[in-house]
């Protein structure tokens, strides 16, 4: 409301009251050791919800543009920094290259901003994020040298700790915690156990001599694929961090700032103007690198400036340890937290307008997928509860729900209905799927709302974090291909060949612990129909029985306009082909039952 009233964003809003109520201010809360505990879970809740939220799929496709960003988000205000402080304010070379630390490194304050904006899967978002963690360790690599002074010993200690570390979060972690929630589904429970390693990866992290906010941020990339955006986990995660901690994080930092120090001379300023010219150019030269190296938008790079412009966690960390060793002035410090504030609200500004921009394109580019659907969610086991976050994480519009008691109840709804049916049935949470092997039909381009199944699965892909194979024929996966490529709607995806349904069994041998098997069927009649999608319910039966299953029936629809299509018409399966499949059908069931039999 504060915010609200002053036409500020609601990080400002929070600085401007730690500033009032802090020691520095009315005194109305003193700067006591829960403040700052407090304040450090903050710092540490931020850096895990920006990890936890990245988009792998889209730094898995843009993995070039993310390192290279990340490194121009820290090597140009490096370097500007060196330079400024070295030979124009006649700073040591040891001085010099902690500040260069301070300018290189960037705290993702603002990302709230983008989140409440729906925009965290953009790629431009994810090039960041994903940037982020590269910046963001350099920085904390080039704090460690600097800090201690390292003899050759302590490099072998760093060289060792820094791998292992890498290890323990990013490879045990994700494989204890996808193990613990598969075995327990209370919230509590589940939510305690995801702080316990939140806390754990901090910890570990600072024993081998680095910041807590790398561990983090680590914690949050390792769990990413097992906390889903819309799952009931990580809007809990989510409100905990938002309402309490991160607040509290930015209280503590307006506390820090004393504007009585500005008063006292000229120096605070002039080194605090310097500070924020060398870390605001910096960064915006690596946006705008990049935005012509990768021809993005204007509006593209304003978000990625914002993201990167503002410095708390950091900067922060850096002139601490500076302040404390007597490399930094007491003018140094005050000048650092005058920056924090005022790139702070700089970049809150620059995000709000950039983010509401590209989320209205982005609802435009997206519409494609979701416009008009209308979606049946059917099981013969699942509780209710797994479908609705089935529909959540696959983002399904118009839904309706239900558990039928049979497979012959489900094909009475799919002949009835003309909307969208997908058949659900769930074996293991669904964050912890690790793979979709989707099998595609032959034909199943020439359906009109194939389209709309395939967005069903780049964004459930999307959503969980599971990579995608497909399996089809070589026709079905030219199409396939261009539309993973899509602008805004990329999906990287693995291509497994297979010619026909009844090579379905190759699946069989592929599909292995935590992967979860869809399949793209449809109804009789149609471009894709093969009579060997009536034996669907029998091959889960015997060969997919311990996996996760989700059968998919496009929209059937008589006449209107596609308006999204790749297709081209083709005739109608006849009657006499049917036949001739249904007889082929039963001879080879005969053949197996006689091998089987021998």
């Amino acid at each position: 409301m504060f915010s609200h009233k002053l036409h500020v964003p609601a990080i400002v809003g929070f600085l401007l009251v730690g500033m009032a109520i802090g020691p520095n201010g009315l005194d109305w809360l003193p700067d006591t050791q829960t403040v700052t505990v407090l304040g450090k879970i903050g710092m540490l809740y931020l850096m895990f919800q920006s990890g936890s939220e990245i988009d792998f799929n889209q730094v898995r496709g843009n993995r070039w543009k993310v390192l290279l960003y990340g490194f121009y988000a820290f090597f140009f205000p490096l370097v500007i920094g060196l330079v400024v402080c070295r030979w124009l304010l006649g700073m040591s070379w040891l001085t010099s290259a902690l500040m260069g630390a301070m300018y290189g490194s960037h705290t993702l304050m603002t990302y709230p901003i983008v989140s409440r904006y729906g925009i965290q899967k953009t790629s431009t978002v994810s090039i960041v994020v994903g940037g982020t963690m590269v910046s963001v360790t350099l920085a904390l690599l080039l704090l460690a040298v600097v800090e201690a002074h390292l003899t050759c010993t302590d490099w072998h200690r760093l060289i060792w700790q820094f791998p292992l570390l890498i290890v323990v979060i990013e490879v045990l972690f994700p494989r204890v915690a996808q193990s613990f929630l598969k075995r327990f589904t209370d919230p509590v429970a589940d939510f305690m156990f995801v702080m316990l390693l939140l806390t754990l990866s901090a910890w570990l992290t600072e024993a081998a001599n680095m910041d807590g906010i790398l561990g983090a941020f680590l914690c949050g990339l390792a769990l990413n694929r097992l906390l889903p955006n819309r799952s009931t986990l990580m809007r809990r995660i989510t409100f905990v961090g938002n309402s309490i901690f991160v607040p509290l994080f930015l209280l503590g930092v307006g506390m820090m700032i004393d504007v009585r120090v500005f008063w006292s001379g000229a120096t605070t300023w002039i080194l605090a103007l310097t500070m924020i010219l060398v870390k605001l150019s910096g960064k915006w030269l690596a946006a705008f690198v990049a935005e012509h190296q990768w021809r993005m938008s204007a509006t593209e790079r304003r978000l990625m400036f914002g993201l990167t412009a503002a410095s708390a966690a950091g900067t922060l960390a850096v002139v601490t340890i500076g302040y404390n060793a007597q490399v930094f002035s007491a003018q140094v410090l005050n000048a650092a937290v005058l920056m924090i504030l005022v790139l702070c609200s700089a970049s809150s500004f620059v995000t709000e307008h950039a983010a509401k921009r590209l989320a209205l394109q982005e609802d435009a580019q997206m519409s494609a997928d979701k416009e008009e659907e209308r979606w049946q969610v059917l099981s013969l086991s699942t509780a209710e509860q797994h479908l609705q976050t089935l529909a959540e994480a696959a983002q399904l519009q118009r839904v309706q729900m239900a558990r039928v008691e049979s497979w012959q109840a489900v094909n009475r709804i799919v002949e009835q209905e003309t909307c969208s049916v997908a058949v659900y049935e769930e074996k293991q949470p669904l964050n912890t799927v690790s793979r979709l092997m989707v099998a595609v039909p032959r034909y199943a381009e020439k359906e009109r709302d194939f389209i709309t199944c395939f967005g069903l699965v780049r964004r459930l892909s999307n959503e969980i974090g599971a990579d995608v194979i497909f399996f089809a024929n070589s026709e079905t996966e030219k199409v396939l291909r261009r539309m993973c490529r899509r602008k805004g709607k990329n999906l990287p995806a693995q291509f497994r060949e297979m010619d026909d349904w009844e090579d379905l069994l190759v699946i069989a041998k592929q599909i292995r612990r935590n992967d979860m098997l869809v399949l793209l069927s449809s109804r009789p009649s149609t471009a894709s129909y093969n009579p060997l999608f009536t034996n669907i319910p029998d091959t889960i039966q015997r060969f997919f029985s311990r996996f996760s299953t989700l059968v998919v029936y496009p929209e059937q629809q008589t006449g209107g306009i596609d308006t999204d299509t790749f297709l081209t018409d083709i005739p109608q399966a006849s009657a006499t082909w049917s036949l001739v499949s249904r007889i082929k059908n039963t001879v080879l069931q005969m053949l197996r039952k006689r091998q089987q039999q021998t």
